[in-house]
Order: C-alpha cells, then sequence, then structure tokens
C-alpha cells in the first residue's frame, strides 16, 4: 500500500475534525498559528503518556481475560493517563494566553491538542495495519478522541470566564477520562461477543453531548452581538 495514501488516510479524518470545531468557533475565531501549535503540543502529550505509563504497565500487569483488571486497564492504565498528559498542555501552556478570552476556546484548543495526539497514533496504527485499520480509525478512534476533548473543553472553557470556578478544569478531565475510560473498556473486553457495540453506543453519547456543548459555548460567547443572539444562523 502506498506510504503518502496511507498518511493521507491516517491524518484527514483530525484534519476534518479540526476544521469544523474551527468553523465553529464562529465569533472570535483563534489564530490559527496557535491552532498549530497546539496540534504539536497533542503530538508532544504522546512521549508524557509514555513517561507515565511505561513504568506503570510494567508494574501493574494486566490479565486480558479478566473483566475487573480490563476495567483498570481502560479507565486508569489508558484514558486517565492519555487524557491528563493532554491536560497538562491545555491547562498550564494554553489556558493561560490571552487568546484564550471566551469558553468556546476551551473546546478549540483542547480538540487541536487531542487531534495532534490522535494523529500520531493514528500513524503508528494505521502504518503498522494498513487501510482497513485506517477507515476503521476514521469512524470510530478519531472521532472519540475529539469528543473526549470538546468534553475536556467545555469544562475547560467555564472553568477560565467564569468566576471562582478553575475547579472546573478537573471535572473536564475527570469527564473525558470516563467517556474515554467507557469506549476502550468495551473494546477491551471484545472477547465477549457483541460487547463492542457498548463502544460504539458511548461514542454516540459523546457526539451527542458534544454537539449540545458547541452549541452551549456558541451562545454563551462574550462577543456575539444582540442580533447575532437573535439571528444565530447568520453569525455575521
Amino acid at each position: 500500500m502506498n506510504t503518502l495514501l496511507l498518511l493521507t488516510l491516517a491524518l484527514a479524518p483530525g484534519a476534518v475534525i479540526g476544521l469544523y470545531i474551527y468553523l465553529k468557533d464562529k465569533y472570535e475565531r483563534e489564530p490559527i498559528r496557535l491552532v498549530v501549535f497546539s496540534f504539536f503540543l497533542g503530538v508532544a502529550s504522546t512521549v508524557v503518556t509514555l513517561i507515565i505509563s511505561i513504568p506503570i504497565n510494567f508494574i501493574i500487569p494486566i490479565d486480558e481475560k479478566s473483566l475487573t483488571e480490563q476495567a483498570v486497564h481502560a479507565f486508569l492504565l489508558v484514558a486517565l493517563i492519555e487524557e491528563f498528559s493532554k491536560f497538562i498542555f491545555v491547562r498550564w501552556v494554553l489556558y493561560p494566553n490571552k487568546n484564550f478570552n471566551e469558553p468556546f476556546d476551551g473546546i478549540v484548543y483542547a480538540v487541536s491538542v487531542s487531534l495532534g495526539f490522535a494523529g500520531l497514533e493514528n500513524i503508528l496504527y494505521v502504518m503498522n495495519s494498513g487501510i482497513e485499520t485506517a477507515i476503521l480509525r476514521m469512524f470510530t478512534a478519531v472521532p472519540a478522541h475529539a469528543t473526549f476533548a470538546i468534553l475536556m473543553g467545555y469544562y475547560m472553557g467555564r472553568a477560565k470566564c467564569e468566576k471562582g470556578k478553575s475547579y472546573l478544569a478537573w471535572v473536564g478531565l475527570a469527564i473525558a477520562a470516563l467517556f474515554h475510560g467507557a469506549y476502550d473498556y468495551f473494546w477491551f473486553i471484545s472477547f465477549i461477543p457483541g460487547i463492542w457495540t457498548g463502544a460504539i453506543a458511548s461514542l454516540i453519547i459523546g457526539i451527542f453531548l458534544s454537539k449540545k456543548a458547541i452549541k452551549t459555548h456558541q451562545q454563551a460567547s462574550p462577543f456575539i452581538t444582540s442580533s447575532q443572539k437573535e439571528h444565530p444562523e447568520n453569525p455575521n
């Protein structure tokens, strides 16, 4: 299989999702350079994940056929570590930036970081396993990473813009890890016939909540005018 084609298939889903989120930021869009920088922070977050997870996975072996141990694997050893690795860069690099000045920015930056993480992860999977994996992950893993990020970013935006609610950033981390863990868990225990549908169900719920989060933060923008509030379909 042509390497360029595989690389395109690996990166295209994230690019489409990233553009979608960027265009949803209707009223005061973020600088492109900062969005691109955020993407590469996401790539860097994979290094943080490896630094944390490699020694922990060595210390805590997992029985692949144990439902309990796979829950620990999914929620703590994978989801929490990966989401925390992304959270570090959103909370302590992007959050203080002067351009992070409205609730929706939390979604933009969290998604950008997450897509950097998912992009590198996707390249590794696709280059190793081929076009079938690329197509499967195009409709599952990459959108899943985006929904986790939107949920985290929703709370990150509230934490930044609502006085006295900085703790909500940590709520966002917890929610993202919860949905990520649920999604992974059903894949990890797919030795039970049909249980993988739970992962698809969790993804659908995540997408539904993500759409609500996007709409809520669009309407909460301090840059929206009275006319735009009355006619949201015509923001300009």
